[in-house]
């Protein structure tokens, strides 16, 4: 392990490795039980969806441990489960075959783009500053989710957001919180991953950590929806918008969060890149073609890893060990969904605020650097996307430069980036008409 991880080199250790691995999966793991309820109403067996979920997870994680090298973890992505539901199936009428088979030739397309390099190119192109800002708005985005499912916040407040009276589950988010920021404070090994199970515990005289009656904790896994491919609607406009759509979000989500990722735990060469960031692109790409394989959503690298990354994680042995629980949860799946949400807000709060400290990295003497970094940061939490927040990044950052005659400044990549956010923006402005 220490020649093929370089344990040492990376400043970690098997213990280390194996504690973050666990952090990373108790902060993702909820979508092992969101992704089969919400693919379940586009008419897809919960089952099933369940399956493939856990180990189309499994399968990606363990690329990116392999090839990569990187502490990332990877499964179907929150946004792009509720497009394939509520926007493709149930809005435009297609089948969730159809549906699946987009979302499959999505993941061929990008097996082709990281092998050219094309996505390592685009990562590689937007400015040091910009990416700085990602990690920051990353921050702000997960603080605000882990907010919302600890029912902390919500927008049914009369106003835009704004704090609730506090119910059960906020408490126990509440107390979680203190007690992880205790553990914190004082240099407690283990302390987010202490704090999920502390507060889980907590949470079952409360009645939020709910144990069903006659609870078992071993099950067996339903087989899993494979290859059901619908090809007869690939010709058509209506299909290229949802194929560009998953191409989009899925592409911009994963480089933002690599970014945000390599900015956590230091993994960047000299020139301030991503290391081995095509080889993680191309686990990526080979996730969302199993996922699609074995019935479910794209699956994408996600933001929770950067829990794992808190807890020390800095190699893809913390990969090896999420992916190990994401197959054990095949067969102890009663035990897994039992982690309620407002044990693993905790954990996504105090994440948000390590990975802040990126923002005194940020020039934000310079109008032009400094304008752009905020929208990234604002973008992010406020419209509920990283590539929102990228597209919007990059698109300031152009305008910036041009109107102070710093033309230099932007490299060609970044221009094609900037004419394909106009053009998305055009278009999708055109669709809601």
């Amino acid at each position: 392990m220490e020649n093929f991880f370089k344990l040492k080199e990376r400043g970690t250790n098997v213990r280390t490795e194996i504690l973050a691995g666990i952090t990373t999966f108790l902060a993702m793991a909820y979508i092992l039980s969101v992704n089969p309820a919400m693919l379940s109403q586009a008419h897809m067996n919960p089952g099933s969806v369940f399956t493939a979920t856990a180990v189309s997870s499994g399968i990606a994680t363990l690329v990116m441990a392999f090839m990569a090298n990187l502490p990332v973890a990877l499964a179907p992505g929150m946004g792009l489960n509720a497009f394939f539901t509520y926007t493709v199936v149930i809005g435009m009428g297609y089948s969730w075959q159809t549906a699946l088979t987009a979302v499959f030739i999505e993941g061929i397309l990008f097996i082709i783009l990281s092998l050219c390099k094309v996505r390592e190119a685009i990562i590689k192109a937007i400015p040091l500053n910009l990416k700085k800002s990602v990690a920051v708005g990353i921050g702000l985005f997960i603080t605000l989710i882990g907010l919302a499912d600890g029912g902390i916040v919500s927008g049914n407040t009369g106003t835009i957001i704004g704090f609730v009276p506090l119910k059960s589950a906020a408490l126990v988010t509440i107390i979680g919180l203190i007690i992880t920021v205790i553990l914190i404070c004082r240099n407690i090994p283990g302390a987010i991953i202490i704090g999920i199970i502390a507060t889980t515990i907590i949470g079952i005289p409360l009645g939020v950590t709910k144990i069903p009656a006659g609870f078992s904790p071993v099950s067996l896994p339903a087989a899993p929806i494979f290859c059901k491919f619908d090809f007869s609607n690939i010709i058509s406009l209506k299909f290229f918008t949802v194929f560009f759509t998953f191409l989009f979000v899925d592409m911009f989500d994963t480089i933002g969060t690599l970014m945000g990722v390599a900015e956590q735990c230091n993994l960047k060469d000299k020139d301030g890149n991503i290391k081995n960031v095509n080889q993680a692109l191309l686990a990526d790409a080979i996730g969302t073609v199993a996922g699609a394989m074995l019935g479910t959503s794209t699956v994408t690298s996600y933001v929770e890893s950067t829990s794992g990354i808190a807890e020390g994680g800095r190699t893809g042995l913390t990969s090896v060990t999420t992916a190990v629980l994401f197959f054990l949860a095949l067969f102890l799946s009663p035990l897994f969904l039992l982690v309620p949400s407002a044990a693993t807000a905790p954990a996504l709060i105090i994440v948000g605020y390590m990975m802040m400290k990126a923002v005194t990295g940020i020039e934000f003497k310079d109008p032009t650097e400094g304008i752009p970094a905020f929208i990234v940061i604002m973008s992010m939490p406020f419209s509920y996307s990283i590539a929102t927040g990228i597209s919007w990044g990059v698109i300031s950052y152009v305008i910036c430069k041009v109107t102070t005659r710093k033309n230099r400044d932007i490299s060609v990549v970044t221009w094609i980036l900037f004419v394909i956010f106009v053009a998305k923006i055009i278009v999708d402005a055109l669709m809601a008409k």
